[in-house]
């Protein structure tokens, strides 16, 4: 276990640990159900001193406008983090039950090694651009942009991948010139605040341009949202929550990045090698026990080889299995709490009543201990299951048969979310054809991995609006500014 969970987290309030108002709450490992420490639980006044807090680095002090500091204390946090990366490791694994070998990548080491690119882009990036001189109306003028950070952002995150959501909104938006104030998801709690105490500790950032409230009480949150004094939301969590902070933010006429949910669809064509599209379908949807908003959760096969689908996919599922997240060959582990575990068994019901068919898994992990279900293939349903519309977050895929391309398609893009999705065919043409009809934000194509700080993620429809990463992600945090003068 992390030499860091024995230490008591704090909240991060301009510049300085604080206890929270509301005392403490309990951390569980989701693994062994033990209870690990407590983490600093923070009130609605101590969420309001952040956003003071946050306001008034803004307002008053050169943050916003000093370039060359922000870029030293991105690169400064970027190389502390990886310093302290085996102890953020054995943290990360045991309060979010992420498997060990994922560390290694988006759960902990990418994200850390990001921010390095947002500290890059911003040292680069056109700040201004000349538009050169015109005559609007008859009056010579000479015109230029200027690009200036929104002000001060309210970034709340969820508990699956805390790190890498956590760094994906401060990076950029501290790149761009803007103060913080982050909520995390109250089941990862300390993933942050181990952030935060590293940046107290080992960074120039100054007092107030990053504030980091951890609570069990989830209308922080929607005080974030509704506050003025925050200028933009930017919010990655469900769909319903996705709602509720778009209506908190409107009366104000606030910003909002909203990266909401997904049910993916992961297209076999007829030319594809079936056993390796299904086999890598499993793989999805198994790792980090599929709670993954952009994991493939659909998956569509040709009619006449939808047996041997059935078998191949069953086949690996059940080789995959579960496991001990600390074990390095682990890809499925626990879903992170009882009461995750318990919604996941409700749709496990509810398709069993839709006539599904439970071909592998179907219920709790045959452990002792733990918040397991099993890998659980789901056929026998058509796309208009309520386990096939509606996101499950768990290692749960529900395989439905197709008539051809156009098909295909059609059953991907008859959904309400378009976040992510994959296609599968020998016909290299023929394949980017049919991703290019699929309506979602981010596709791989023959198993390309579409994740990296340069690109951008986000989704159409009801899986949210705006663009993280990438240079659109960076520029979700910025204004826009024109000025002219006599040319």
């Amino acid at each position: 276990m992390s030499v860091w969970t024995d230490k008591s987290s704090n909240l991060l309030v301009d510049g300085a640990p604080v206890p929270g108002s509301g005392g403490r709450f309990d951390i569980a490992d989701p693994a062994t159900e033990e209870v690990l420490g407590t983490a600093a639980n923070a009130t609605a006044a101590d969420v309001d001193r952040a956003i003071g807090a946050a306001r008034r680095a803004f307002d008053e002090t050169d943050w916003s406008r000093d370039v060359e500091l922000r870029v030293h204390c991105l690169k400064q946090l970027s190389e502390a983090l990886q310093a302290r990366a085996e102890e953020l490791r054995e943290l990360t694994i045991a309060e979010v039950g992420a498997p060990r070998f994922l560390t290694h990548g988006a759960q902990l080491d990418a994200p850390i090694a990001d921010l390095a690119y947002f500290a890059d882009l911003a040292a680069d990036y056109e700040w201004t651009r000349d538009l050169g001189v015109a005559e609007p109306m008859g009056v010579r003028s000479r015109r230029w942009t200027r690009r200036e950070p929104v002000g001060v952002v309210g970034a709340i995150t969820p508990w699956n991948f805390p790190h890498q959501i956590n760094l994906a909104k401060l990076g950029p938006a501290l790149a761009a010139g803007n103060t913080v104030v982050l909520k995390p998801a109250p089941d990862t709690p300390w993933c942050a605040a181990a952030v935060g105490e590293v940046l107290l500790e080992e960074t120039d950032i100054p007092p107030g341009v990053v504030n980091i409230v951890t609570s069990d009480d989830h209308s922080v949150g929607a005080q974030l949202s509704a506050d003025d004094r925050v200028d933009l939301v930017s919010f990655t969590g469900s769909t319903d929550t996705g709602r509720a902070v778009m209506a908190a933010a409107a009366p104000g006429i606030k910003r909002t990045f909203l990266e909401l949910g997904g049910k993916s669809a992961f297209v076999v064509l007829d030319d594809a090698d079936l056993g390796a599209a299904c086999g890598l379908a499993a793989f999805t949807v198994c790792t980090h026990a599929g709670q993954g908003c952009a994991l493939t959760t659909r998956l569509l096969v040709p009619r006449s080889r939808y047996d041997d689908a059935v078998e191949a996919t069953a086949e690996a599922m059940r080789g995959i299995g579960v496991g001990d997240p600390n074990d390095p060959g682990t890809v499925c582990g626990p879903l992170i709490s009882a009461r995750q575990r318990g919604r996941v068994e409700g749709y496990l019901s509810l398709a069993r009543e839709e006539g599904g068919e439970f071909v592998t898994g179907g219920g709790r992990a045959e452990r002792d201990r733990g918040f397991f279900v099993e890998p659980t293939l789901i056929a026998g349903l058509d796309n208009d299951a309520r386990v096939a519309r509606e996101e499950v977050f768990g290692p749960v895929l529900v395989i439905i048969p197709h008539d051809g391309d156009d098909d295909a398609v059609r059953i991907a893009n008859d959904s309400p979310y378009g976040l992510s999705g994959a296609v599968h065919g020998q016909d290299l043409d023929r394949a980017r054809a049919v991703a290019s009809r699929i309506r979602t934000g981010t596709i791989s194509v023959n198993g390309g991995v579409w994740y990296g700080a340069d690109a951008p993620f986000g989704g159409y429809k009801q899986s949210g609006n705006g663009r993280e990463m990438g240079i659109a992600g960076f520029e979700e945090y910025l204004e826009t500014k024109l000025i002219a003068e006599p040319g």
